[in-house]
């Protein structure tokens, strides 16, 4: 006998269809699954015989095959526990294969005793289902709010006795479909721009950088406040549209088991230590997940001591800098992940730290100095926008109380990014992108014209400076944020000259 049920599996972020087919033949008991199965695939005969039997069905004892279609393609995951046991059901005769094997498809882990887990990619699956015009999903019950969010009809088991049931149409055994989680709650964030005492300068290249989506490095001694000010980044960041919010949950899905948990309503900070692989932060390995980069999608990438990552690791950063997604190439497949994040690095600008300090002398001897630099390539800083230097806060700064000691709070400066964005979401209504930071080189001198002091200005710091091509558009697409700011009129030369200022690293390099 044999059975047919869909299921999908996950390339990347992405769901395919996946034909489950089940053969029973005579001979020797046994269980062989076919279609490059990884170990968690190989090892559902165990806890799918468990779980038949458990649920008060009988496991045929005849040779069973299982081919998971397309054959060139590898699975991976226990999501095909509740497929694979389903068609040995119909294909003994214990459940009748009506026409819900053609119009539902099915995912889901079973526990040996027959009750069924949660499992990762479910809404990728879901969406992909829709697509291929199935008329709903049968999931764990903990998984069917998540698979609601994409409109399909949802359906939330508790076991593999529940959805048999379901499917005969045993009395009492029905299944309603679940209801969309709503967005996860948007909680303010905790930390605020007003504990910043002093540093007007960087306060004011991280509202840049939130309003037009721009990278961001800080340089400076230790203890002037780099890291502080970059975790506060966050806190004057918009929330996730509805698109944004299925595309970053759907890759925190594919990732890990998100509990039921609605659609992700504030943007991603990710933080991996300095001591993380180019795997780990790009993505890849044996099963090629995505990396640190891609769960910072649609968010904030912090890489606090920027210099001390390993030069593969950061090298390894070119390409989603400028395209916004990783390709992680494997022997058998290719996978592209998006990675359109905003980068905010911290780093001292020598291994003793002390170079810039007003008071303490850097001990560095210039070729040690000069190897540190090196760690940051130029190609790796003509990537990134803006380039500020942070001085320790004076004494009498840190120390100041009352009406001297006031600053502009996040809430106040979130208003500001907001009415930016917002004409800059008007201005690129037509296209593929909504900020400045994404400008295409073709349509940039278009969006950043320029009147001729500004060209003056530009032209003057170029050759000062020895701004590459990149650079250069870069400078562009900072004074069009600065612009925005300001109301979004023309980019006049004081934009030019005040995005200029944000080339530090073009100055202090020996």
């Amino acid at each position: 006998m044999l059975s047919r049920i869909f299921s999908f599996g996950l390339r990347g972020v992405e769901g395919y269809l996946v034909t489950v087919e089940l053969d029973l033949a005579n001979g020797l008991p046994g269980f062989t699954t076919v279609g490059l199965p990884d170990a968690a695939v190989r090892e559902a005969r165990e806890r799918v015989c468990a779980a038949v039997r458990n649920s008060g069905y009988k496991f045929p004892p005849r040779r069973v095959t299982v081919n998971l279609a397309p054959a060139q393609s590898r699975k991976q995951g226990s999501h095909f526990d509740l497929p694979i046991a389903l068609a040995a059901l119909c294909a003994s005769g214990q459940l009748f294969a009506g026409e819900w094997t053609k119009r539902f498809c099915f995912a889901g882990e079973l526990a040996l005793d027959g009750n069924l887990r949660p499992v990762r990619g479910v809404l990728a699956m879901a969406a992909k289902a829709k697509e291929q015009g199935f008329l709903g999903i049968v999931v764990p019950r903990d998984n069917a709010s998540e698979a609601a969010a994409t409109g399909l009809a949802a359906y939330g088991a508790a076991s593999l006795r529940e959805v048999a049931g379901f499917l005969g149409g045993e009395p009492g055994a029905a299944l309603s479909a679940c209801a969309a989680a709503e967005p996860e709650a948007e909680a303010g964030w905790d930390l605020d721009l007003a504990d910043v005492r002093g540093q007007p300068l960087a306060k004011r290249a991280l509202e840049i950088a939130a309003a037009g989506g721009h990278h961001l490095l800080l340089v400076g001694p230790p203890g002037s406040g780099k890291s502080m000010l970059a975790r506060r980044l966050p806190g004057i960041l918009p929330g996730l549209s509805r698109e944004e919010a299925m595309e970053v949950t759907r890759i925190h899905s594919v990732c890990q088991d998100r509990g039921g948990a609605g659609l992700i309503s504030r943007r991603p900070f990710r933080a991996p230590h300095h001591g993380a692989s180019h795997v780990a932060l790009i993505g890849g390995g044996a099963s090629a997940k995505p990396g640190e980069v891609s769960l910072a999608h649609g968010g904030v990438l912090f890489l606090d001591e920027l210099a001390e990552f390993s030069r593969q690791a950061l090298e390894a950063l070119r390409q989603p800098l400028e395209d916004g997604k990783v390709v992680v190439a494997r022997a058998r497949e290719t996978v592209e992940y998006p990675a359109r994040f905003s980068l905010v690095a911290a780093c001292n600008l020598c291994f003793c730290g002390w170079r810039g300090h007003p008071v303490r002398s850097c001990l560095c001897t210039p070729p040690a100095l000069l190897r540190y630099l090196a760690r940051l390539s130029g190609p790796l800083l003509d990537r990134i926008d803006i380039q500020v230097e942070v001085s320790p806060v004076p004494f009498e700064q840190w120390a100041a109380s009352g009406p001297a000691r006031q600053e502009e709070a996040s809430g106040r400066i979130l208003e500001r990014v907001k009415r930016a964005r917002l004409i800059q979401q008007e201005r690129f209504a037509s296209q593929d992108f909504s900020v400045n930071a994404h400008i295409p080189p073709r349509d940039l001198r278009r969006a950043c014209a320029l009147e001729p002091a500004g060209v003056q200005i530009l032209g003057e710091a170029a050759r000062k400076l020895g701004l590459s091509a990149r650079s250069l558009d870069r400078v562009l697409r900072v004074a069009r944020t600065i612009a925005d700011l300001d109301g979004g009129g023309g980019v006049l030369a004081r934009h030019i000259a005040e995005a200029l200022q944000y080339r530090s690293l073009e100055r202090l390099r020996p």
